[in-house]
């Protein structure tokens, strides 16, 4: 029988201890989230259930529908992908200060009758460039793409030592939003909105995709070619497939690059530790990660 929200509480004792969580978004069915918080939950002898809901594949209703479903059938929690960062704001009980920050939440956790809402992509990222792209420069640097994505690798970069911010979005208002949002937090005008990728770039150290242009399903790049600099650095969010048509492009003109991996590995982590209350090994994660590449 399903439990309700005041009945769910999740064990800590790692004996015997179920897992069940699930990822909701769009174009999911490749994901390697699945495979590395399972693996990990055998390696910790839990036993350890992770679900895809993807509404494109299958009829779940909306978004609302899937998470009441998910907390009702006793799930730990969920992560959030692509295109609900920032839907499934309106739909939690709080938020960590990291998703306050950010304004997006990519883990959503179901504990003693409350939903709270994580945002783990902005610790992902900033790990990943720490050991990626430890000594590029990053005074200035373009971000294309202000969505929920967008928000946690803004804020990243910033407190990574980027003094200057140049954010791109197709969507109108997007990117003034967000410019907006991380200079308030910050108190100093870091952030701008920018309208001319050729102008952006041309000033800029580096070059980050935080839209999903590259993904599978969503092939091409986020910017022209030949905008695209030697002495630039550029990184990636999409990690299936690990090497986009950005990264390919930026590689074949010596450019040194970050792939997604990283990012989608560090916050697998983090959520993890959310979800289960245990510390998860990102050694061991990054291994299972690695072995869905071999042939």
């Amino acid at each position: 029988m399903a439990t309700t929200r005041s009945e769910k509480v999740l064990c800590t004792d790692q004996a015997g201890m179920r897992v069940q969580v699930g990822l909701v978004g769009c174009g999911i069915q490749k994901s390697r989230t699945p495979a590395m918080h399972e693996a990990e939950g055998e390696a910790l002898g839990v036993t350890y259930s992770y679900s895809l809901f993807d509404p494109e594949a299958e009829e779940l209703g909306t978004l609302s529908d899937i998470i009441a479903r998910a907390e009702a059938d006793g799930f730990a929690g969920l992560n959030i992908t692509y295109p609900f960062k920032q839907e499934v704001l309106s739909h939690l009980d709080t938020l960590s200060e990291a998703a306050k920050r950010v304004g997006a939440v990519n883990t959503v956790v179901f504990r003693n009758g409350s939903r709270s809402g994580h945002n783990t992509d902005y610790w992902g990222y900033s790990e990943s460039f720490r050991r990626g792209l430890t000594d590029a420069p990053r005074s200035t640097v373009l971000q294309i793409g202000a969505g929920g994505a967008g928000g946690a690798l803004a804020h990243a970069l910033v407190d990574l030592g980027t003094n200057t911010l140049l954010i791109h979005d197709t969507r109108t208002g997007a990117a003034e939003a967000l410019a907006q949002a991380v200079n308030a937090v910050h108190a100093r005008q870091i952030a701008h909105p920018v309208d001319s990728l050729e102008k952006a770039a041309e000033r800029s150290d580096g070059i980050v995709n935080a839209t999903p242009v590259g993904m599978a399903k969503l092939p091409g790049m986020p910017i022209d070619p030949s905008l695209i600099r030697p002495d630039h650095w550029v990184s990636e969010i999409v990690y299936f497939p690990r090497e986009t048509l950005l990264l390919r492009t930026a590689k074949a003109k010596g450019c040194r690059t970050l792939d997604g991996s990283g990012m989608a590995v560090f916050q697998a982590v983090r959520a993890f530790k959310l979800f289960t209350e245990l510390d998860p090994s990102a050694d061991r994660m990054r291994a299972t990660f690695e072995a869905l590449d071999a042939p």
